[in-house]
């Protein structure tokens, strides 16, 4: 199964069509490992069979990048190409599409490197211009492709074939009509949202081993699934995705949250990740490993230390029942509920999408050039909804979904 072309072809065209959903003339660009061209070939020829305009394709090479981070002088070790920037943003004025590829070939890369000085090599103008795109101004998709690299982190052994087979589950390829499934899967998640829209919460509460943590709501807030809409474009934002989540008021996180899978950030794992936070703010993190790239992670501008995402995945999730740690969090965000540190969601708060910065900033819809998701559900953790009057409705209990 793993080099069927024909599987390849299916994943490709899953992408094209649900995932970012291109549309005839438009500016495409993918960004993708090197490690993936002969499946970016196929997104290509896809694309183009859709209708694309243009496909443009900036490959990484994650080896290159540790040169850089191991010898670049300190001025140029975060420093955003303007080639690429002006790339970003000819896609953005163009209204064009864009997909990411995942599935990391090399995830320890930077491992045995300075965690500030790799946090430090991260190009954040260019990362800010990537986020903007994601603000309505393009339709956009994530994927990943399994690796020998990746699969290794995930076994013990580069067996790509039980990978695809993971891959093959979480995305529906598996389905007679993968297509049809992703329509009704995403049907199902709706409801959820909807159903989470009309309670109203003012804040959700998560409790469990090492975790007591309340997210404040934002009174005129929504929840949210798979399906986005940018620029008058449906297209599904994650493949996999299994999650409802809604924009937190950045100002109102109390409380303590233990990690409880594994965080793989820019070539190194963060195991044992707890934060406290007061005022919204992360005021104290610990953890077992990669704490230093974390620290430097929430101290890169203001909005990196607060939440812009609070996330609920149940036991239901095709991505928890395969049991794995995909050491990838487009696929371990869809096995447990998370909050992300970082950039907000504008599309869950009612008129946020065209407010500047700095009124988003008023009204509690945080901003930064970062957005990292922390997985915080299991099944030791409960989630309710707290109303304004103070009533906790269960969501999750035990890992099921319990909400009416």
């Amino acid at each position: 199964m793993v080099n069927d072309a024909d599987l390849v072809a299916a994943y490709a065209r899953l992408t094209v069509q649900v995932g970012v959903n291109v549309q005839p003339g438009q500016l495409f660009l993918i960004d993708a490992p090197v490690e993936h061209a002969p499946f970016v070939r196929q997104v290509a020829a896809e694309a183009y069979a859709t209708g694309a305009a243009f496909v443009d394709v900036n490959y990484a090479d994650e080896l290159v990048r540790r040169s850089h981070v191991e010898h670049a002088p300190d001025d140029r070790l975060g420093w955003s190409p303007p080639w690429l920037l002006e790339r970003t943003r000819t896609v953005g004025r163009e209204r064009g599409a864009v997909l990411i590829v995942r599935g990391d070939p090399r995830p320890d890369v930077f491992a045995d490197l300075d965690g500030t000085r790799v946090a430090h090599a991260r190009m954040r103008e260019l990362g800010a211009a990537k986020l903007e795109l994601t603000d309505g101004l393009c339709n956009w998709s994530i994927v990943a492709f399994p690796t020998e690299g990746w699969a290794t982190k995930v076994f013990g052994e580069p067996d790509v074939a039980r990978l695809w087979d993971a891959v093959v589950t979480a995305t529906r390829l598996d389905e007679p009509d993968p297509v049809a499934a992703w329509r009704t899967h995403i049907a199902e998640l709706d409801r959820r949202a909807v159903a989470l829209s009309r309670h109203r919460f003012d804040a959700i509460r998560f409790r469990g081993p090492g975790t007591d943590l309340t997210v404040g709501l934002h009174a005129d807030g929504s929840w949210q699934a798979a399906q986005d809409e940018s620029n008058g474009v449906e297209h599904v934002a994650n493949m996999p995705t299994e999650e409802v989540f809604t924009t937190p008021d950045a100002r109102r996180t109390e409380g303590v949250v233990r990690s409880t899978y594994p965080l793989q950030i820019q070539g190194t794992v963060v195991r044992g990740l707890e934060i406290r936070f007061e005022g919204g703010r992360a005021v104290e993190l610990h953890a077992h490993e990669g704490e230093a790239l974390m620290r430097t992670h929430i101290a890169v501008d203001d909005g990196a230390a607060r939440l812009g995402e609070v996330a609920l995945v149940d036991r239901s999730s095709r991505v928890g029942k395969t049991g794995l740690v995909f050491y990838e969090t487009l696929f371990d965000e869809n096995a447990a509920a998370h909050v992300a540190l970082g950039a907000a969601s504008p599309q869950c708060v009612d008129g946020a999408r065209v407010l500047s910065p700095a009124e988003r900033h008023a009204r509690g819809v945080n901003q930064s050039s970062i957005h990292i998701d922390l997985m915080i559900g299991s099944r030791e953790v409960d989630v309710a909804g707290i109303t304004a009057s103070g009533e906790h409705v269960p969501i999750l209990q035990r890992g099921d979904w319990v909400l009416r």
